[in-house]
């Protein structure tokens, strides 16, 4: 049966050979095939694979699944880890940078070396991590594996290169920050703890060392028991048993008193004098009931208690409410004095830090911001206010306020749009913020010089398009529109009607299609509707059309019968449209019987023909926005007509319920005065011999009759091998790897009939011009239709064609149709549709996203397959330029999110928070060390304030105390090689080369540091030089003094 199939095969698709025939799939992939040219082709290519290389640029958004937060207060840099390993580095707008652990272990703590451009980082695998933050992209210099113990708490004494260590056990090991080698000194549990304690303590949960005695270490262990550890003595000062357990302890500045947390919501102050039970207990938020009990409260996981010299003391915690306040919000309460302020937060806390003005614990600390890390946000709240405002967060920490949905990445984009998005936006911000300056002000960054105006817009589940600047690997939102407004709210009825059909998200956006130049932006939604919007910078009162389509029934009204349902139903009345884009027309597929429409699948608009297209997988349909007119409605099979290539019977599934047109042409309304509303006449285009690249089950004669539009375009070009001309044509691609071309024309009675083949589903088109450039499509010029009337302004549309159909000459070249589909690539030659090149993409996978874009002053074809290769092809020679497996796809938000855009730049959403900018340009890769910004700025450490004379004396002798001749090797011994491994890392230079990318720029930046090492050798030879001869001039002129001084009496002087 399968031979006797693939025979049929073979006669449904042989046709005489022609100069336009398709080649076999035998053809070596980018090699023209055996059929000769229309005319010579000489299109001289530039790109090479040197001009290519895979590199992550930036990521924006708020870091997914965050588990710790820390501060540098003299940098003024904040970190983020993340339960995948991913740490988020922040300062101020510009200064962003996420670096990576391989082992992708969930970050546990975050240890900032003060003022050291370095960090340390406790993973879930128990290995601390060294990162050299002094290069633009961290890299890990040392790591240490604890195999035999668990970490749970980390503590860096400020200006120490020695780093405590607790662990589950309950022991305290110490490291050296330097070597990244163990210290023999270790702190027993067993030691900690009173020997006649019966109990293990639990794990360690916090260190801190004494503000008054550097050589006092506190160590808290989960079960409530707190030690004061004498690291010199080797032995404990004193022992709390505490009966709840502990979560935090913060130290007050003068080291004489400290506060704990506790899991039954109570905060305890203990004072060094009298340890025998804490002086003060109190539940912020817990009451007094009748029986005189407290209520029950939740734990109070964290506490900060800050000093300030102009008020009162600062203690701020997260958690401690009552239980029986059920349903209420997480919160961050600040006791400042007798007030008690509550804030109520969106999310769960994850974390807090007090930010201070000064590094040295032993001083007044002056709060002057809490950094609050939520688990889906982050804000800084203004403490300096008595409101307690936040801070204007300048990072774009909400690009899942509601979860992408949809991306669209336009590089390259007309200088003026992007200052009129912005200043549309900025009338509906938020208010109410800190009018002071972004805390996080750390690093350095500079504007590139390579740099050009770039847009990403974002489609969301909640029906919400954002608009967002991406110029210069920054991400900055301009322009917010929310699509439900367009729609009524659903009344209770309707929501009954179809609660069982209807998606949770009705308003989530599919596809997105923006014409720049004429301003006119078109969304589909997955209720199968799509809104055209045009852009006004002034308020409107109008009504918006509507266009029902049912299938291939035309229907120009929003009326639906008992059996048809529109889903969601448009506001029919005058509505008051703000500035920014406003909405024009809204096309909606109906609900027949209770069954929803097919999704839309494809849809393209052209400003300059007035026209949108949209297709699904049961036909298509075409749209004149201007006279708001359906001029094409058909099923797909209805465009073959008897030209069908698998020979499938027009049989429809609604048959008895629904209306064939039955025509080819459906005319416009009577107004036909404007040039582009004239008839659309459906031309197929057929090769006469068939690739035989497609399966059988593809291409046999029981095939599915479903065909789905996968990809529309229209374009100047060829719609028939006679055209003499380039005219406005419509590409149509299908799930079958079938291409029909739709000229815009009068009809004739001469009719032909082609139709252009490819392997699996068809995604892009582009057209080429015979020298290899990219032809755009035509568009109409932006004007403002809601202005004032002005005399000035042109009241006709002006239009702009690239398509050279000035001269007979010029236009009679004819022009290169690249076309990929999920499998293949092949490049026409038009108007003869000779396949000049193809390329089989990929076998065993298939390709989800596919774009012609600009990269070095050439166009190449860029490919994201389902397998993770990025690759790029050659135009229009289709030559393999590149492919790296970079990206595995481990969720269909990658698939749904990735695209491609001109200068060689890409993005995808690789979290649902985060959004990752990549490069596949070499240039770029050389050129991104100079745009990304600087983590670490030399500033010098403040100096420590003058504690005073009596201080000083009473104060302990934390100055003198020298943990290098504790804790060294020469004291303490070596710790035992089975307890923690060290593993070197790779270094600045590595990761360097990683993300700078090309062996050319290293050496370069090489050489550069060699000689401005030499140029500094060189000032310091010099200085010695001057230091020595003034010594010398000295120690003459002090000879002479001595000589002329030697015999003089003491009353002579």
């Amino acid at each position: 049966m399968k031979k006797f199939r693939k025979v049929l095969d073979g006669l449904t698709t042989s046709s005489p050979v022609n100069p336009g025939g398709s080649p076999s799939c035998g053809s070596a992939a980018g090699t023209p095939s055996t059929a000769p040219t229309p005319r010579e082709l000489e299109i001289q290519e530039t790109l090479m694979s040197e001009h290519f290389q895979i590199c992550k640029t930036v990521r924006h958004g708020f870091p997914y699944q965050p588990t710790a937060l820390a501060f540098d207060p003299v940098q003024k840099i904040l970190a983020i880890g993340t339960r995948s390993g991913g740490v988020r580095l922040l300062g101020r707008p510009g200064v962003d940078c996420h670096c990576q652990h391989e082992s992708g272990a969930a970050v546990l703590q975050l240890q900032f070396l003060i003022n050291e451009g370095a960090l340390v980082t406790a993973c879930a695998d128990d290995t601390l991590h060294l990162w050299n933050l002094r290069q633009r992209r961290p890299a890990i210099l040392h790591s240490l594996k604890f195999n035999r113990e668990r970490i749970t708490f980390c503590h860096l004494p400020f200006q120490s290169k020695w780093l405590y260590v607790g662990t589950e056990r309950g022991n305290t090991h110490i490291v050296n920050i330097e070597s990244f080698i163990l210290s023999g000194y270790v702190i027993m549990w067993n030691k900690a703890i009173e020997l006649s304690t019966k109990t293990h303590p639990g794990p360690v949960v916090h260190l801190s060392d004494s503000p008054k005695d550097e050589g006092k270490l506190l160590i808290g262990f989960e079960s409530g028991t707190i030690v004061m550890w004498d690291l010199r003595a080797k032995r404990a000062d004193f022992r709390i048993y505490y009966d709840e357990a502990i979560h935090s302890v913060s130290w007050h500045h003068e080291g004489r008193q400290f506060m704990c947390s506790h899991s039954d919501g109570s905060l305890s102050m203990w004072n060094l004098r009298n340890t025998a039970k804490p002086f003060q207990v109190t539940f912020p938020h817990g009451k007094t009931q009748r029986d005189g009990r407290k209520e029950s409260c939740k734990p109070i996981l964290k506490v900060e208690y800050k000093t300030s010299r102009n008020s009162e003391a600062f203690v701020i915690f997260s958690g401690g409410l009552s239980y029986d306040k059920a349903g209420r919000r997480p919160t961050l309460t600040i006791m400042h004095g007798k007030a008690i302020i509550v804030l109520e937060m969106d999310y769960p806390i994850v974390d807090f830090l007090v930010l201070c003005e000064t590094p040295y614990l032993n001083e007044v600390q002056e709060p002057y911001a809490v950094a609050v890390l939520l688990e889906k946000d982050f804000l800084v709240v203004d403490l300096t206010q008595s409101n307690f405002p936040i801070f204007e967060n300048p990072y774009p920490m909400d690009i899942h306020e509601s979860p992408v949905t949809c991306t669209a990445y336009f590089a390259d984009c007309p200088p003026d749009i992007i200052p009129v998005l912005y200043s549309i936006g900025a009338k509906h911000k938020k208010t109410g913020y800190s009018h002071k300056e972004w805390p996080l002000s750390g690093g350095t960054w500079t504007v590139g010089s390579q740099t050009y105006p770039e847009i990403i817009i974002t489609g969301h589940a909640d029906g919400s398009i954002k608009f967002w600047d991406a110029t210069a690997i920054t991400l900055q939102m301009l322009y917010k529109l929310k699509t439900s407004k367009v729609f009524e709210k659903p009344k209770s009825g309707d929501v009954g009607r179809s609660a069982e059909l209807v998606e949770e998200d009705p308003y989530a956006i599919q596809m997105i299609s923006w014409c720049p130049q004429s301003r006119i932006f078109c969304v589909v939604g997955i209720s199968a509707h799509v809104i055209l919007y045009r852009f006004s910078k002034h308020d409107a009162n109008t009504t918006i059309t509507v266009s029902v389509l049912l299938n291939v029934t035309v229907k120009i009204d929003s009326t639906c019968t008992e059996s048809e349902y529109c889903g969601h139903r448009v506001k029919d009345r005058m509505i008051r449209m703000p500035p920014g884009y406003q909405a024009e027309l809204v096309v909606q597929l109906l609900w027949v019987d209770g069954e929803p429409p097919q999704q839309i699948t494809s849809l393209d608009l052209n400003s300059a023909y007035g026209l949108l297209a949209l297709g699904n997988c049961n036909g298509l349909a075409v749209v004149d926005y201007l006279q708001k007119t359906v001029l094409l409605c058909m099923s797909t099979l209805e465009l073959y007509g008897s030209a069908d290539p698998f020979q499938r019977l027009t049989r429809s599934p609604r048959k008895n319920r629904q209306s064939t047109s039955g025509t080819h042409a459906l005319c416009v309304s009577e107004s036909q005065k404007c040039s582009n509303t004239v008839c659309f006449f459906v031309t197929k285009l057929r090769e006469n011999s068939f690739s035989r690249s497609r399966s059988s089950s593809v291409s046999s004669i029981d095939r599915e009759t479903k065909e789905a539009v996968t990809t529309l375009q229209f374009a100047e070009s060829y719609g028939r091998k006679s055209d003499t001309l380039p005219t406005p044509c419509l590409w149509v691609g299908t799930s079958l790897g079938l291409v029909l071309i739709i000229p815009m024309s009068i009809p004739t009675d001469e009719q032909e009939r082609t139709v252009l083949m490819l392997k699996a589903s068809v995604l892009r088109f582009a057209f080429l011009d015979c020298g290899g450039a990219l032809i755009n499509s035509p568009y109409e010029v932006w004007r403002d239709q809601h202005a004032p009337d002005d005399p000035d302004r042109p009241r006709k549309r002006k239009l702009v064609n690239f398509s050279p159909s000035s001269s007979q000459e010029a236009s009679g070249d004819g022009h290169l149709a690249v076309v990929c589909s999920e499998r293949q690539a092949k490049v026409f030659f038009m108007p003869s549709q000779a396949c000049l090149y193809v390329h089989n993409i990929t076998e065993s996978s298939f390709v989800l996203r596919a774009d012609v874009v600009s990269v070095c002053n050439s166009v190449c074809l860029a490919c994201f397959c389902a397998n993770g290769h990025i690759m790029t092809l050659s135009l229009p020679s289709l030559r393999p330029l590149l492919d790296v497996n970079y990206l595995p796809l481990t969720d269909m938000r990658i698939a749904r999110t990735f695209c491609f855009t001109n200068g060689g730049q890409a993005l995808y959403l690789c979290s649902p928070t985060e959004m990752q900018r990549i490069t596949y340009s070499q240039e770029m890769c050389d050129n991104l060390q100079e745009m990304l910004g600087e983590l670490f700025t030399p500033i010098e450490t403040p100096e420590a304030q003058n504690r005073g004379f009596l201080k000083g004396f009473f104060g302990g002798n934390a100055q003198t105390f020298d943990r290098e001749e504790l804790f060294g090797e020469a004291a303490a011994g070596k710790a035992s090689r089975s307890l923690a491994q060290h593993i070197p890392g790779q270094g600045g230079m590595e990761g360097m080369k990683a993300a700078a990318g090309g062996v050319v720029g290293e050496l370069a930046r090489a050489r550069i540091a060699l000689d401005e090492r030499g140029q500094r050798l060189g000032e310091l030879e010099e200085r010695t030089a001057l230091m020595m001869t003034s010594a010398e001039t000295f120690s003459k002129h002090a000879h002479e003094v001595m000589l002329k001084c030697k015999d003089k009496k003491w009353y002579q002087f």
